[in-house]
């Protein structure tokens, strides 16, 4: 088996032949196109097919790999996991998989200093793998305080699964954790031998089913935008947008923001939240320096 070959059964299934436009004739032991009606719409042939899905193609060439996209119907970043995930079991030309991704990742001064800035929006910096590596203050106050966390744990989607505080703070969290599976898969076809990715899917399988169940459907998407529902134990309820934006200099890192419609009641929120968070900011700051010698 190889994730190429599971991922194009997992396609098949989700394409009926009347969404190809093809006839549905015959009874049906399994959903979606069967590989002979795939090789037809694709140009190829149905023992080209097999081989890829059973692993045994030596080459792949991505004009094919195109093709058979098209048959499936697959969005861009689908096509991108598609042709990621053929260079990296078949070694062939134009790879961009890698090995894994590059080792302890920091947050740069300067995006420190824009993090610090963003003082009326949540905002985070993610690595590989969906690692939390920067956040700012309202971004803590949003979700969880990051500090009080074992570095290993400051992960976005290990939080909504495992971490209560974090995944009782989305009313659609269904929704929001199938997405962040969907993200976390774009990641493995960018690194499909990486050991701490390999940790995180190992953990998350053994200790939640839903994770299990959703990793196996072979689902893909980019992270661009969107919207997510809060409710949050302070600030109430939030409909806050998302942003994901690329930090050019870096490998991997992605600056996360999440903003409100303005003069919406999640706007308030979001405002009466920023006040709060100052306000335990000024308090702890007052704290500490009262319990120093000679203050």
């Amino acid at each position: 088996m190889t994730e190429l070959g599971d991922y194009l059964r997992a396609c098949r299934a989700k394409v009926s032949p009347e969404g190809a436009g093809l006839p549905s004739i015959g009874h049906r032991r399994v959903p979606g196109l069967r590989r002979e009606e795939l090789a037809m719409l694709a140009g190829v042939s149905v023992d080209y097919i097999v081989r890829l899905e059973q692993g045994r193609a030596k080459s792949a060439s991505p004009d094919i790999l195109r093709a058979l996209a098209q048959a499936l119907d697959l969005r861009p970043d689908e096509e991108e996991y598609l042709l990621r995930s053929a260079a990296g079991a078949t070694n062939s030309p134009g790879s961009r998989a890698k090995k894994s991704p590059p080792g302890a990742q920091r947050v740069s001064t300067a995006t420190r200093v824009l993090l610090d800035s963003l003082t009326g929006v949540p905002a985070l910096v993610l690595g590989p793998r969906m690692d939390i590596i920067g956040w700012n203050a309202l971004g803590a106050a949003l979700f969880v305080d990051f500090d009080a966390l074992a570095p290993q744990h400051r992960n976005h989607i290990r939080l909504a699964f495992l971490d209560d505080r974090v995944r009782s703070l989305y009313q659609d969290w269904e929704k929001v954790a199938k997405e962040c599976v969907a993200f976390l898969r774009m990641d493995a076809g960018r690194y499909p031998e990486d050991p701490a990715l390999a940790q995180l899917i190992g953990e998350l399988s053994m200790k939640d089913a839903d994770f299990r169940h959703w990793w196996s459907s072979h689902r893909v998407r980019a992270q661009r935008s969107g919207r997510k529902h809060f409710l949050h134990p302070t600030a109430g309820e939030l409909s806050l947008h998302f942003q994901v934006l690329d930090v050019r200099g870096t490998q991997d890192q992605t600056l996360l923001i999440y903003t409100a419609e303005p003069n919406s009641r999640s706007a308030e929120a979001l405002t009466f939240l920023s006040g709060w968070t100052q306000t335990n900011q000024k308090e702890r700051a007052e704290n500490t320096a009262v319990q120093l010698p000679g203050i």
